[in-house]
């Protein structure tokens, strides 16, 4: 159990998180040790045996999803030490759990298409003496570059808001992020998608929004900004639903690849419990579509 605990807290899991997930996991191991199993080799069959058990106890669905949450955890940390080969709880859903999801999630790579696909107005020499045109090229570049910021960095509206251009360290391939009553400041790594984008505004764009002794890197309010880039972003995926879904996607993502203490740093997080409540968007976890119809419902 001790090493278990250590799995758990080596993805970033809080103290509180990891005693609960202890206290819930040792459930199923005496039930293991009632029906004489070894908890390593048990079967999907089997586990499905328990749910059976629980239910019968009249424990709520949503008690039930919370222990297998735990039994998935400890087969998860099985596979890491090549004791078994998968997690029989995997296509388990317990229905009747009223969801608390927070977004539709986008994958990575539907992000970086968003990207590719917003298109900027582009000049020629027969438009580019036209005002309005001009005026088009400048927003839809400034706009991407926000975008992008949304993308890799994960910046919120509000953050986006106080940048300003010496947070853009291009040199070192690094955005400083300021911090605010609600989140923490944080150094966050550039994409390489995004720099030739963010030169090109820094460098040229920019001047052509801002007088040259603000510091803001964009310089007005983002709300109606905002408004333009979702509109757009939809006739691109149909599925964007606003920003706020972006950040969530992104962190999402985030915690795929890292442990909750690195996303919780990178989303500007100031407890990592909010970081956690992230962890339901993992399509990976209990909920799978495929399963709609499971016979436990």
């Amino acid at each position: 159990m001790n090493t278990f605990k250590k799995y758990l807290q080596s993805k970033g899991m809080s103290i509180s998180t990891t005693e609960t997930y202890e206290r819930e996991l040792m459930s199923f191991i005496n039930w293991c040790d009632d029906q004489k199993l070894e908890i390593e080799y048990v079967s999907y069959n089997e586990l499905m045996s328990y749910v059976r058990k629980l239910q019968v106890a009249e424990i709520s669905q949503r008690t039930i999803e919370k222990y297998l949450n735990a039994v998935k955890h400890y087969y998860n940390w099985c596979i890491t030490r090549n004791i078994r080969e998968d997690n029989p709880v995997r296509n388990i859903d317990i229905k009747g759990v009223k969801r608390r999801k927070l977004h539709h999630i986008l994958k990575h790579k539907e992000l970086e298409e968003l990207y590719e696909k917003y298109s900027v107005t582009e000049l020629t020499e027969e438009n580019k003496h036209q005002s309005w045109i001009k005026k088009s090229a400048l927003t839809s570049k400034r706009n991407k570059v926000i975008l992008g910021l949304m993308i890799w960095q994960g910046i919120k509206t509000e953050e986006l808001q106080k940048l300003t251009i010496k947070d853009i360290k291009l040199r070192e391939g690094k955005v400083s992020v300021p911090g605010g009553r609600r989140s923490n400041a944080r150094e966050l790594e550039l994409s390489s998608i995004q720099m030739i984008d963010l030169m090109e505004y820094t460098m040229q764009v920019r001047e052509q929004f801002i007088e040259k002794e603000e510091d803001s890197l964009f310089g007005i309010d983002l709300k109606g900004v905002m408004t333009q880039i979702k509109k757009k972003l939809k006739s691109i995926n149909p599925n964007i639903t606003g920003t706020k879904q972006i950040r969530a996607s992104v962190i999402t993502n985030w915690l795929k690849l890292d442990n909750l203490r690195q996303v919780q740093y990178k989303a500007g997080h100031r407890y990592v419990s909010s970081t956690e409540a992230y962890l339901i968007n993992d399509l990976d976890d209990l909920t799978e579509d495929v399963m709609k119809f499971h016979p436990f419902g």
